[in-house]
């Protein structure tokens, strides 16, 4: 893993959607275990006024990457008191960015919920694990092809024929390879050029665009003094959304009123996060990604740059994490163009969503959906 543009000793979140499904795909035969939580079936307390609530114990969330901005709505969660009120002893955050994925965790019993993307839950679902999506924070695929203004910009699928493509090997140089299936081209429309997430070569003219993050890449292109074009894979034939909550099925059958206190919990901390991008680097930076060496101002322009992402017209219509049918569609739509044939009721499962919104109509909140840059 390369070390962060910002830091210098920091690992860079960059790589980890990016990551081969392989890991993800080997887990179908692993056995199950029982999922993180102190009990296997809640309990109950009885507070000062009589009524009793709902004791979940402890769990694990098994997070996509380092302690960044990305989970801001985890740190809110912890810190404002939202997942005791849920019922929750403590809800542990595990750092990812080693080699267990999110859907390894949550089919070995190491955490009851993991962070992921339908890239690598879809291909893992269609090998026989048993997991589903019951919602999603990202609304948008982050990834895109970042070029710059001042060297050789690509604005269009048709700019990028004949140019030289820096990509990623494993997960990123298989979504690169969907990208270029839905839009009818194939590597020998390109010159595809092995390199890793430093922007560096990009910057240097090794090659014309580099596979990126919407919210990481152009900030740093940008702090260099350049002018980042960004080519969005969700606007051209892969809509995947991220940071997708993954659950193993026995757990939506046997543990229903956990799940939703705890989805009811991140969207009271996601409503949180998403107003204050400013507090939000100041907790990542400052408490849950301290040892990480993060920059406060990077961490801030990226939770702002994280909120186009985040905030939609369907969501403030129907809430955080939602996804729409056609949403949804699209989501299986983009699978199958990769080589994923699944139906998307074996994949998804936002029904939980649906009830905590109708149990808790006060969550849903208009936000200001911010322009992307």
């Amino acid at each position: 893993m390369p070390l962060s543009a910002f830091t210098k000793t920091a690992v860079d979140r960059r790589s980890f959607l990016r990551i081969s499904g392989t890991g993800a795909l080997a887990i179908a035969g692993a056995s199950i275990l029982a999922a993180c939580s102190t009990d296997s079936k809640a309990s109950s307390t009885t507070s000062s006024s009589g009524s009793k609530k709902a004791d979940y114990g402890t769990i694990a969330v098994q997070l996509s990457w380092i302690k960044n901005i990305e989970f801001a709505g985890e740190y809110f969660a912890t810190d404002k008191g939202y997942y005791k009120d849920a019922g929750f002893s403590a809800v542990n955050l595990l750092a990812g960015g080693g080699q267990t994925t999110a859907e390894e965790a949550v089919t070995s019993g190491q955490a009851l919920v993991g962070l992921s993307s339908p890239s690598i839950t879809g291909p893992a679902v269609a090998q026989g694990a048993p997991l589903k999506i019951i919602g999603s924070t990202y609304q948008k695929n982050p990834f895109c092809l970042m070029s710059l203004a001042e060297k050789t910009p690509i604005k269009t699928v048709d700019d990028m024929k004949g140019k030289r493509i820096g990509v990623q090997s494993g997960g990123n140089q298989t979504i690169f390879e969907g990208f270029l299936k839905a839009n009818g081209l194939t590597d020998k429309d390109v010159e595809l050029v092995a390199t890793q997430y430093d922007i560096a070569p990009l910057e240097a003219g090794k090659y014309d665009a580099h596979m990126s993050y919407v919210s990481n890449e152009p900030i740093l292109a940008k702090k260099d003094g350049y002018t980042p074009v960004l080519l969005e894979l969700a606007e051209n034939g892969l809509p995947f959304v991220a940071e997708t909550f993954t659950v193993l099925q026995d757990t939506i059958d046997n543990k229903r009123d956990l799940l939703k206190a705890f989805l009811k919990a991140e969207i009271q901390g996601w409503t949180d996060a998403v107003k204050s991008p400013a507090d939000s680097a100041t907790k990542a930076v400052t408490v849950y990604g301290k040892d990480q060496k993060l920059e406060q101002t990077e961490q801030t322009s990226e939770a702002t740059a994280q909120n186009t992402l985040i905030l939609t017209d369907d969501v403030n219509t129907n809430g955080l994490f939602t996804m729409t049918k056609d949403l949804i569609g699209a989501n299986i739509k983009a699978l199958g163009v990769m080589g994923t044939t699944l139906t998307a009721d074996k994949l998804f499962d936002l029904s939980l969503l649906d009830e905590v919104y109708k149990e808790n109509p006060d969550l849903k909140v208009q936000f200001t959906i911010p322009a992307a840059s």
